[in-house]
């Protein structure tokens, strides 16, 4: 059995449909049993729980024999990074006594030890202690969510305009969630061995620019990029409603990528779907408003 924590999200639901068409059983762990509906139907065991019932955690955890860990993104209304901490804390005491198999773990480029770095330093943490546990493990480094466009497609149709933090030609590692969802159900499928970290990024590396031209020919209008300065990104992020502690964390997240503070891979393991493939069909999914 496969248990896998964010099953709703977008790599999460790639990965179990994905063992689910291999007719590998697969337990989806959610707090709503409505949005894993389409996984029942596919033949997924739905465990209604909530991560931080780490007793009711426990006992799915004991019907499995391999993982795949996906810390849930704290709501960026609360303190992010402490939320962030709680929820990993909750799932590595849920974890005590199990006797898995495997586990796969989803993790991000650039993952580092220190504070202030938002999710990177979480992950890391992540990494780490599992690691350090008695199951053999696997960190998926995932590049940058080409889904962290998905909100530019109103902006993009409306104002015919993309927001970014980085500017227009920076370029950097990007993915599409449904290849790393691919490339997770390779590892949870391999042998009970520890490996990793995997970096995952897509074809090639993309800018802001790319995803301003590919929203551009998705939908047949011009589109340009707008650039938040770097002194207004922690303004920019309370704007969108996020608490002043997790907009430093998101600002922080994206200077340590803009000013690239980390070793980047030599030979990332690579997606098949390109920026503009992703953005025609995020495009063609979406309802014309």
């Amino acid at each position: 059995m496969h248990i896998i924590l964010g099953a709703t999200g977008h790599v999460g639901s790639a990965l179990a449909q994905d063992l689910l068409a291999r007719s590998e059983p697969v337990t989806v762990v959610t707090r709503d049993a409505h949005k894993a509906e389409a996984l029942r139907t596919k033949g997924a065991h739905v465990a209604v729980v909530d991560v931080f019932d780490t007793h009711a955690l426990h006992r799915v955890f004991k019907g499995g024999h391999r993982l795949f860990v996906l810390n849930p993104p704290a709501a960026p209304s609360t303190d992010t990074v402490a939320e962030e901490h709680r929820s990993l804390r909750a799932i590595l005491s849920a974890l005590e006594g199990c006797r898995l198999e495997k586990i796969v773990a989803e993790s991000t480029y650039g993952a580092q030890p220190g504070e202030g770095l938002g999710d990177l330093g979480v992950l890391y943490d992540m990494e780490q202690a599992l690691r350090a546990g008695p199951t053999p493990f696997s960190a998926i480094r995932a590049a940058y969510y080409m889904s962290n466009w998905d909100a530019s497609l109103k902006t993009a149709r409306e104002e015919g305009k993309v927001y970014s933090m980085y500017p227009a030609d920076f370029r950097l590692p990007m993915v599409a969630p449904h290849d790393l969802g691919q490339f997770a159900a390779k590892l949870m499928l391999g042998p009970p061995e520890s490996s990793g970290p995997h970096h995952v990024e897509g074809p090639e590396h993309y800018s802001a620019g790319d995803v301003a031209r590919a929203f551009s020919q998705a939908l047949g209008r011009p589109v340009e990029v707008v650039e938040t300065p770097r002194e207004q990104w922690e303004k920019a992020f309370k704007s969108l409603g996020f608490s002043d502690a997790a907009a430093r964390s998101y600002a922080a997240m994206t200077r340590v990528t803009l000013d690239q503070h980390y070793e980047p891979p030599d030979k990332p393991e690579r997606g098949a779907i390109s920026l503009g493939e992703y953005i025609s069909a995020l495009v063609k999914k979406s309802p014309d408003r």
